[in-house]
């Protein structure tokens, strides 16, 4: 197989990987014993730019950045693909949570796409939570499917109303 077949398919595997590294990151540690830099996520009242929530940021980048360093000094090994993967996948939960679902740059505010409203719906469903073992919704990029069946259904009775 041609090494830019493979290199992609660590890069794909390394991406899904991490969403599945962030669900349950966010609902064992974030909700567990890291609750005292999560909790402002969840109970935002000081309308500070930046919470405490946001040193997962650094702390999810950290591995990122050291697969990317290592497997660079290695002669791109498969270390540097699987950064690039985490690189992605941190890149798309920051479009993705902060900027569309949070609004912290008011960008990207409406949406007519079944997915993206399936999401934006079950992250606000995760917050109706406010306790630190409360919660559902856990994933950002992969939902349960109920949330894109509602969605699929407002489409349907807003395009029958006219």
């Amino acid at each position: 197989m041609a090494p830019w077949i493979i290199n992609t398919i660590i890069v794909i595997a390394a991406f899904v990987g991490m969403e599945c590294v962030a669900w349950l990151a966010h609902k064992y540690l974030m909700h567990g014993f890291l609750w005292f830099l999560h909790h402002d996520h969840h109970q935002r009242d000081d309308g500070d730019f930046f919470e405490k929530n946001d040193y997962f940021f650094v702390i999810f980048a950290i591995p990122g950045i050291l697969c990317l360093l290592f497997g660079l000094n290695a002669g791109f090994s498969p270390l540097f693909w699987i950064g690039l993967g985490i690189t992605i996948y941190g890149f798309a939960y920051f479009t993705v949570h902060d900027i569309f679902i949070h609004q912290r740059f008011k960008i990207f505010r409406n949406t007519d796409s079944i997915y993206l409203k399936a999401i934006r719906r079950a992250h606000k469903m995760h917050h109706k939570h406010l306790g630190k073992y409360q919660g559902e919704c856990f994933g950002m990029l992969w939902v349960p499917m109920k949330y894109f069946r509602e969605a699929r259904n407002q489409r349907t009775v807003l395009k029958e109303r006219g």
